[in-house]
């Protein structure tokens, strides 16, 4: 009877690890990938600059259960092993919802840019980013991810909408949501912009929207400091059939949900060996 229990539980233990049932939808959602990117340099595991990341990581997985947004900086210049973070959620989201999302696209940079000097992971309601050059508070209006639906109208009155929620949101500060008729939208800058230069990474990313989306029924624009997205009613959830170029968010999401698997059957067979 012991060993029946003792297995009941050691199984119960495993079905947790891959099915937290606590887990919230909207946290599911939030931590849904869109983009990463990693600096081919490399650095040294056991190195100097790997002991300021670790730190660094540290303090950001920590500072997203207070605040939104935070940057850091971990180790002295003049070693030039420095490294330099930062971490943003989007502004609607709860601080657990917040927490969990950071701490998910910590654990996916990991994994993704394994050592890489410079790394930059966002989720659908975080953005972290690390570097071993200074990047905190300098401009960048670099592009780094754009999406258009292969969904497309010719109607008036969707340009007629779409504009109207592209020129609110590009007006917005940090964070700021529109609608009209059907469509929707929202747009954020990061935390350390002021109003002027916010408002500025966003026009850009307005007019990315408009010139490279064209017709579109749903759009998303990611530069270095801002984003902007929108929607028509119907087409916001991303899918295959939609979507023309998330080959690598697919893939990269799979085998992210690969290696975490394994890490947990390691676990798992682990527990088993010691308990069962």
């Amino acid at each position: 009877m012991f060993l029946n229990k003792l297995h009941i539980s050691c199984l119960f233990f495993f079905s947790t690890l891959l099915f937290p049932h606590s887990t919230k939808q909207s946290s599911a959602k939030a931590a849904s990938f869109i983009y990463s990117g990693c600096s081919p340099s490399k650095y040294d595991p056991n190195g100097p600059f790997q002991n300021n990341l670790t730190p660094l990581l540290t303090s950001i997985v920590s500072g997203a259960a207070q605040a939104s947004y935070n940057s850091y900086k971990s180790g002295d210049d003049s070693s030039g092993a420095a490294a330099y973070g930062l971490y943003q959620c989007r502004n609607d989201l709860s601080s657990d919802d917040c927490s969990n999302c950071v701490q998910s696209a910590v654990s996916q940079l990991n994994l993704v840019c394994a050592d890489s000097f410079a790394a930059s992971l966002q989720l659908d309601g975080c953005f972290v980013r690390y570097s071993n050059e200074d990047f905190l508070g300098k401009s960048d209006t670099t592009m780094t991810y754009r999406k258009c639906s292969t969904s497309r109208s010719d109607d008036a009155e969707f340009f007629r909408r779409r504009d109207d929620v592209l020129g609110d949101l590009q007006n917005g500060v940090s964070y700021r949501t529109s609608s009209s008729g059907t469509v929707q939208g929202y747009a954020q800058c990061l935390g350390d912009l002021g109003a002027a230069d916010c408002s500025a990474c966003l026009a850009q990313a307005v007019g990315q929207l408009k010139n490279a989306c064209g017709s579109a029924l749903a759009a998303d624009v990611y530069l270095a400091q801002c984003y902007a997205r929108y929607w028509a009613s119907g087409h916001y959830f991303r899918s295959s059939a939609d979507y023309s170029d998330d080959d690598i968010g697919r893939t990269v999401a799979i085998i992210v949900g690969i290696l975490a698997g394994l890490a947990l059957i390691v676990v798992f067979i682990s527990f088993l060996r010691k308990t069962c």
